[in-house]
């Protein structure tokens, strides 16, 4: 099974919603949502604040927190957390390929964790600028 893991962004609804429509204001989010929800059997929302989210999960609020420039320490602690929640939802398992569609602040620290699982892992857009992030998706789609 392939799994979309979408990372937030800065540009929030102004009201609390379902992670799936909290970050559509970014030209970003909307257009990893619409790849997943076309190319992945199931995603999640990666949060800087929220960690693992599933996309209609319960309504959160808008809020300001990035792992963008975080600390080391901050990304580790916040990549371990994501790592226990990926393996008590079941997806580290052998028939699982997780695609990472987020900056490399939100998988660079979770990446090593993931090494001894069974798991797959990709990273599509790894390197490229934002502007060449959203024509990948446009060719995409």
């Amino acid at each position: 099974m392939e799994i979309g893991l979408v990372g937030c962004t800065k540009s929030k609804r102004e009201q609390a919603a379902q992670p799936a429509d909290l970050y559509m204001a970014s030209a970003f989010f909307s257009k990893a949502r619409e790849y997943v929800e076309t190319n992945h059997d199931r995603w999640y929302v990666l949060s800087a604040k929220h960690r693992l989210l599933q996309p209609f999960g319960p309504s959160i609020e808008p809020y300001n927190e990035t792992l963008t420039g975080a600390r080391v320490a901050r990304k580790r602690e916040w990549a371990e957390t994501v790592y226990d929640q990926l393996e008590e939802t079941g997806l580290l398992d052998d028939s699982n390929r997780l695609v990472f569609h987020a900056g490399r602040d939100y998988y660079t620290e979770l990446l090593p964790l993931l090494e001894d699982t069974p798991v797959d892992v990709e990273t599509p857009t790894d390197g490229l600028q934002f502007g060449e992030t959203l024509a990948w998706y446009n060719e995409q789609l």
